[in-house]
């Protein structure tokens, strides 16, 4: 790895050889590893949110231990002195995990990683640490601090789904308190299958959810007035699910918790106007749909099951319900799909700006470990950067990855720079921001689309 990808300000030996002596408590070392070398989706000032699992791995840890957290959305990494370390990763930023990771190595102290990439690539991880949690961890981190203590960790702990009742509250007194926005979770799974997404893998293809009356005890204990949701769906799926959902927006209302939020939804959020009522009376101002893209073809490419069901043509007619709730509109869609030619991706992008989508989200198509379309894309030779673990800082979403079927990727970069300009131009977010509030009748609403729309903007054309 290059040199200039650690960053870290090296321990000097004595701090290393230091040991035990100074604190009583065993020491749990936490690290939220951003990639320095990248900036965009996963490395963007205006995205950063607190990060909810090491906060819960935290709470799940024993008193007898002190725990610490570096957060790298803020402070860069220096050493300190621990007897365990844990890290957790997305794919774009496992390198910088990576090295972290064998920095504490070399001071003979344990490392434990998990998060989605170790949990695809157990044994690229296990080059770079002492042991691997593959899938959600929370069943299997009381265990991995008795192994740790008992100093003998094994290679590999496989987490089971977690039951979401008495859930385990994160410890927030952790997070850095530059955070706008609170991190909220309420459900988990994904019934879906999508070729391009890992949620599934990750998580299980059975949905859970918590149960209202403990989400709504968490949301009273949290100081922020913004939260996001971070569920895949926030409303699940069938008749119980949505009523969990009402019961979380209606006992926000009731119990006059006064956030402002967003989330992540399929089109059929949209369907309910009692739901949309009351989430909007909750707080509700943007909501994420997956889009993806708007021709029967392509959806059909990304088995986006719901979205053909529906149709294309009622994207419009979902947004205007949306809209008259008082809820903003992020539309989310990928670039660089087999079926897409030049002309199309350009007649996407006028779509998506002539269309009542508020906030506009134009991502690359990138195969992640864990999805099918990776293993199919690997198999046939179409990655354009395979030298891994490196390469992995690539694939953060903003970079062509991979040979598109019916252009170069070249052709396909440059597209992709024409669109983000056209697509971004600031007469055309302003235009947007005039319809949000006409359509809306919020400013908060308009204010959520247009800062996002702004932070896009910025992705897209390199603005740091």
């Amino acid at each position: 790895m290059p040199d200039s990808f650690f960053r870290i300000r090296p321990a000097s030996s004595a701090s290393i050889l230091k040991g035990n002596t100074v604190s009583k408590k065993r020491r749990l070392l936490l690290v939220n590893p951003v990639n320095p070398n990248r900036y965009g989706l996963s490395n963007n000032r205006n995205f950063r949110f607190p990060p909810l699992g090491l906060g819960i791995i935290a709470a799940l840890t024993p008193k007898s231990w002190e725990v610490k957290l570096i957060d790298e959305n803020w402070d860069n990494f220096q050493y300190q002195e621990a007897d365990l370390v844990g890290l957790t990763a997305f794919t774009a930023s496992v390198t910088r995990a990576y090295g972290i990771a064998m920095y504490y190595r070399l001071a003979g102290v344990p490392v434990v990683m998990g998060g989605i990439h170790a949990s695809m690539r157990p044994e690229e991880a296990l080059g770079f640490v002492d042991a691997v949690v593959i899938g959600e961890a929370e069943t299997v981190w009381p265990e991995i601090i008795a192994d740790a203590e008992a100093g003998h960790l094994r290679q590999r702990y496989q987490g089971d789904l977690s039951d979401l009742s008495d859930w385990t509250w994160p410890r927030r007194d952790l997070f850095h308190p530059g955070y706008m926005f609170a991190s909220v979770e309420t459900s988990r799974g994904c019934l879906m299958d999508c070729e391009f997404c890992s949620v599934a893998a990750f998580n299980g293809r059975r949905y859970r959810r918590r149960p209202p009356e403990e989400v709504l005890a968490e949301l009273e204990t949290i100081p922020q007035k913004k939260l996001v949701f971070v569920d895949d769906n926030i409303i699940g799926y069938g008749k119980a699910s949505r009523e969990q959902a009402l019961a979380i927006f209606r006992g926000m209302v009731d119990r006059k918790l006064n956030k402002l939020w967003f989330c992540q939804a399929p089109l059929n959020f949209g369907d309910d106007r009692e739901l949309l009522t009351w989430a909007s009376r909750a707080g509700c101002r943007i909501v994420l749909l997956g889009l993806e893209a708007d021709e029967v073809d392509a959806l059909e490419e990304l088995q986006k099951q719901l979205n053909l069901q529906r149709g294309v043509n009622s994207y419009a007619q979902t947004f205007r319900r949306i809209h008259q709730a008082g809820i903003s509109v992020l539309g989310a869609f990928i670039f660089g799909l087999d079926s897409d030619t030049p002309e199309r991706l350009r007649q996407r992008a006028k779509f998506m700006i002539r269309s009542e989508i508020d906030t506009m989200q134009l991502t690359h198509l990138t195969p992640l470990p864990g999805t099918r379309l990776f293993d199919r894309y690997l198999a046939d030779n179409r990655l354009l950067y395979t030298d891994f673990p490196r390469d992995w800082d690539h694939y953060d979403f903003t970079e062509t990855v991979h040979c598109p079927g019916r252009m170069g990727p070249t052709q396909l970069t440059q597209i992709m720079g024409e669109l983000n300009r056209r697509m971004y131009a600031l007469p055309v977010l302003l235009r947007k921001t005039l319809s949000t509030l006409c359509q809306t009748r919020s400013l908060t609403a308009m204010k959520f689309a247009w800062d996002f729309n702004i932070t896009y903007r910025n992705i897209g054309l390199g603005v740091k």
